[in-house]
């Protein structure tokens, strides 16, 4: 009997739109990061609480870039609270909540870190634990699985239809 082969691992770019459905988040644009170890998530207004005795948090994500407009307001249990240190070195005390994420009509649980990106190019960061096993990154590409929505779409990026010629 021989073992069945292994199937391939889907290739992503560097760049892909996931979405957090469990945190309704249907598209947000991550940076695949395989030099970060951990998943981040752009996050404010962050407030731990109490829910029967549990940590729980509370935040508000703003999920695409350059719109301060569309706010989403979430709730989630806490896994733990890690120090994580930043890409500047700076070590700092992040809530880690697990959340389902989808990819390539994908899903599976991941840990995600919530923390002020502001400064950062992508809201969400998704790190090598989070891919493992699942992809393999192409650093010169992006965009390999997933379209970015429709409505959010830059009209510079949308795809152009010709005009049918009368025939």
């Amino acid at each position: 009997m021989t073992a069945a082969p292994k199937p391939e691992k889907v290739v992503v770019g560097w760049r892909e739109w996931i979405a957090l459905p469990g945190l309704g988040i249907s598209a947000i644009k991550a940076k695949i990061d395989t030099g970060a170890r951990s998943s981040s998530l752009h996050a404010f207004d962050v407030e731990s609480f109490e829910r029967d005795g549990a940590p729980w948090v509370r935040f508000v994500v703003h999920p695409m870039q350059r719109d301060s407009n569309t706010t989403l307001h979430a709730e989630a249990p806490v896994l733990e609270f890690r120090h994580i240190r930043s890409s500047s070195g700076h070590i700092m005390h992040r809530p880690v909540i697990l959340v389902e994420i989808e990819l390539d009509n994908r899903r599976w649980p991941i840990e995600l870190t919530l923390a002020s990106r502001d400064e950062m190019g992508f809201r969400m960061l998704l790190g090598r634990e989070a891919v493992r096993r699942k992809f393999v990154v192409d650093p010169g590409r992006s965009y390999m699985v997933s379209m970015p929505p429709i409505s959010k779409t830059p009209v510079k990026n949308r795809i152009k239809r010709r005009k049918r010629r009368p025939e």
